[in-house]
């Protein structure tokens, strides 16, 4: 009888086996590969230097520019020139050029390419996301990528998977990205290297697919291969609306084994923060009330999605961003920018005094708008903190919840949410 979780019972069919061992390594078919601004023009010069005469899949690969875009500088541009080349030259169907998608990962989910059971590349670390509708997704670097392009296939090394059990509801004023910073903190920066992390329990089931996406996205800051949920009636429900195709659902065994079962429970969980320099230094916001703010940023592809612009203005409506302090929000995508929009969620944001801007990284990764100077602290809900991460590297990022980076944004300092959000 069958014993495999849903990690291994995707990388088996991937491969052609039965059954994978933790351990194994493996050739396994790609269903669909990603490929940025930042790193595309990469894989496009090492898939150019195999002189292969045939791309593999020309609908299966998905080019999106989101990192600088629109374009920085003259460098910038001409990458985005190098990658709208590539696409016309191979007939690249899903090509997502500026101001037609958003965050690369956003735009994969949202687009339909990705279904329950796929194996799921690209090339941007933060691809675990996709994990969140029940595929094997993960980060690979430009030459992988490139491979892909040229055969449709990729080696891997079958991940050891932990289960990670959730119970209880969230207070008020508690929200995913708390507990996966909890997590992330409980594990440390390399706790869970090379690993599969299967979320399971009520808390999980009770979660929108969008707080499902924020915990994926952040695995990888604790080292793991991927995260993934399995897929069930809320999954279905979401991909119904963007997929044309039937989906039939890969479900881990009812006896599956992991190497190892974590628990927690989120009754008194309070709101996370990561603090400098970095994502596995994780205190109680109530500790760090005291440290003032000069930029709140709300966006990203852990955070910038509609919920979480939501919660945001509930605590900025008929508010004022703090005078000492800035506000950057970045909606994820173009679909979720027009929803915004069409709730009033934008105005409320720019009537508090936020700066808002187009579906992009943005200040994220220091590449573009609202980086940082000497000194400067940004409360961030985005996913990383690493020195220089935003701009200066004598800047300060901590990562939190959107309820947690609006609240601050108001206060100016770093601000437990709950006095805004009381149920």
């Amino acid at each position: 009888m069958s014993n495999l979780p849903l990690t291994k019972k995707i990388l088996a069919k991937a491969c052609g086996k039965s059954k994978v061992e933790s351990g194994e390594f493996i050739e396994a078919k790609v269903d669909v590969v990603m490929i940025n601004d930042l790193t595309g023009p990469l894989a496009v010069d090492a898939f150019e230097k195999f002189k292969v005469k045939k791309i593999w899949d020309r609908s299966r690969i998905v080019v999106i520019l989101d990192h600088q875009v629109p374009a920085d500088r003259v460098q910038s541009a001409e990458l985005h020139k190098k990658l709208r080349k590539f696409v016309f030259e191979y007939g690249i169907v899903n090509f997502y050029d500026v101001g037609r998608g958003g965050i690369c990962h956003q735009v994969l989910a949202e687009g339909g390419h990705v279904k329950p059971g796929d194996l799921v590349v690209g090339a941007d670390s933060h691809t675990c996301m996709l994990g969140a509708l029940g595929a094997f997704a993960t980060g690979i670097g430009s030459t992988d990528a490139a491979a892909v392009f040229a055969t449709g296939r990729l080696w891997f090394k079958v991940p050891e998977v932990v289960k990670v059990e959730v119970s209880g509801k969230f207070k008020s004023h508690v929200f995913p990205k708390d507990l996966i910073l909890h997590i992330i903190g409980f594990l440390g920066e390399d706790g869970a290297n090379y690993k599969a992390l299967e979320f399971t329990g009520e808390t999980i089931q009770d979660m929108s697919i969008e707080g499902r996406m924020t915990i994926c996205n952040m695995v990888v800051e604790s080292g793991a291969k991927t995260g993934i949920i399995e897929p069930d009636s809320e999954t279905i429900r979401y991909l119904m609306e963007r997929i044309k195709d039937s989906i039939t659902p890969i479900r881990g065994d009812l006896n599956a084994e992991y190497e190892e079962t974590l628990s927690f429970n989120v009754e008194n969980l309070e709101p996370q923060v990561s603090c400098p320099p970095n994502v596995s230094n994780v205190k109680v916001v109530d500790e760090l009330e005291n440290i003032k703010v000069d930029q709140a940023f709300l966006g990203s592809c852990t955070n910038g999605r509609l919920e979480d612009l939501e919660v945001a203005a509930r605590i900025l409506r008929n508010r004022k961003v703090n005078k000492d302090t800035r506000m950057i929000v970045i909606p994820a995508s173009q679909e979720i920018y027009i929803e915004a929009l069409k709730r009033g969620l934008l105005e409320i944001f720019v009537k508090a005094g936020a700066f808002v801007g187009p579906p992009t990284c943005g200040p994220c990764l220091g590449g573009h708008f609202g980086l940082l100077g000497d000194d400067e602290v940004c409360i961030s809900s985005s996913n990383r903190n690493f020195t220089g991460r935003m701009g200066s590297s004598k800047a300060k990022v901590y990562l939190a919840s959107p309820a947690t980076v609006a609240a601050s944004a108001v206060t100016g300092r770093i601000t437990n949410p709950k006095n805004f959000l009381k149920s």
